[in-house]
């Protein structure tokens, strides 16, 4: 059993359910970086929603707008964490690594490199706290599959290749670059 429970959510989307299960609660701080407004769906994750209760100020988040690119939100993120985990001093950290907040995916509007998302996981890392990271959104095979496989190398501290390797599925993945070239 953890005492105190770091949730950090980076899919485009609001984490709504967990914030919602754990709304009254101070044992599990909720952290979400999400797209914001323009009735993006679920509507819900604006910073004035911060717990209720023992919860009270106990949910952090983070809304965005469309076209935040690597640099923004790598910065903002390690701004942000840095001092939250040092603040909160969880005894484990669950990471929500939607893809969908990738510049290329068919659903989201953030203009997120895959080396950008593995950054952020790789900062959470060096905290050294257990740690369990789950994917989640991703609306473009080749980009989720290239994410969590880099995600996964940095996780376990291995370098892998920046060219794919040849299989039956070559065709879903054109450039056949782990890292493909991002459009403004």
């Amino acid at each position: 059993l953890h005492p105190r429970v770091l949730y950090i959510d980076i899919d485009i989307h609001h984490g709504d359910g967990v914030q919602e299960a754990f709304y009254r609660s101070n044992r599990v701080l909720t952290v979400s970086f999400h797209k914001f407004g323009d009735h993006f769906f679920p509507g819900t994750g604006d910073v004035s929603e911060t717990g209720l209760n023992e919860g009270k100020y106990f949910s952090l988040n983070v809304p965005l707008q469309d076209g935040i690119d690597d640099q923004s939100y790598v910065q903002l993120f390690k701004d942000i964490m840095g001092p939250t985990i040092n603040t909160f001093q969880p005894s484990v950290i669950v990471l929500q690594c939607g893809a969908d907040s990738l510049g290329l995916d068919r659903l989201g509007s953030f203009n997120l490199s895959i080396r950008a998302h593995g950054e952020c996981v790789g900062f959470i890392k060096q905290f050294n706290l257990p740690l369990l990271v789950v994917g989640g959104g991703g609306y473009r095979q080749s980009s989720v599959s290239r994410c969590w496989t880099y995600e996964t190398s940095v996780l376990a501290g291995v370098s892998i290749s920046s060219t794919l390797p040849n299989t039956l599925y070559n065709g879903y993945f054109p450039g056949m670059e782990l890292h493909p070239t991002l459009n403004n």
